[in-house]
């Protein structure tokens, strides 16, 4: 007999579709939700010109650049394919998708986020428990089933 606690979980990623997020140019594909609420995992597409406006991580988050490239607003950066990059928990930044190719990341998000006004007003915040209900509302009213993990 197996205890399901140390065996592996799936996801096979490519039987999902990408749930748009929202605005235009945005998708995910969630692989995890962590069972006690604190955070996600997911694979997160970004079409050209994609702005991610000024906000702040609760949490860290951990982001691998699979395809695609973004620039870090702040710095001027252009992150590319095979890079890794950490923001710790306050972390506060904003990004673009550059380049003719859709950015697809990996990212691991501790928290939530908080996106930010000109003045650092929180305009509006998702929390781990909104992300997991936004895909379960999805996959309910398009008739797909939900396969990411809660672990």
């Amino acid at each position: 007999m197996t205890d399901s606690t140390y065996a592996s979980h799936p996801v096979d990623s490519e039987r999902m579709p990408w749930i748009p997020m929202g605005r235009p140019g945005l998708a995910f594909k969630p692989l995890r939700f962590f069972r006690d609420g604190s955070g996600w995992m997911y694979l997160f597409r970004l079409e050209p010109g994609t702005l991610i406006p000024r906000h702040r991580h609760v949490g860290e988050s951990h982001a691998f650049n699979i395809s695609g490239r973004r620039q870090l607003l702040d710095t001027g950066e252009v992150i590319g394919p095979g890079t890794y990059v950490y923001e710790p928990s306050g972390n506060v930044d904003s990004w673009k998708v550059v380049g003719d190719e859709p950015l697809v990341l990996h990212i691991t998000v501790k928290g939530g986020i908080e996106y930010l006004g000109d003045d650092g007003q929180v305009l509006k915040s998702v929390s781990p428990a909104e992300r997991l209900e936004t895909y379960r509302r999805w996959c309910q009213e398009n008739g797909v089933e939900a396969l990411a993990t809660i672990e």
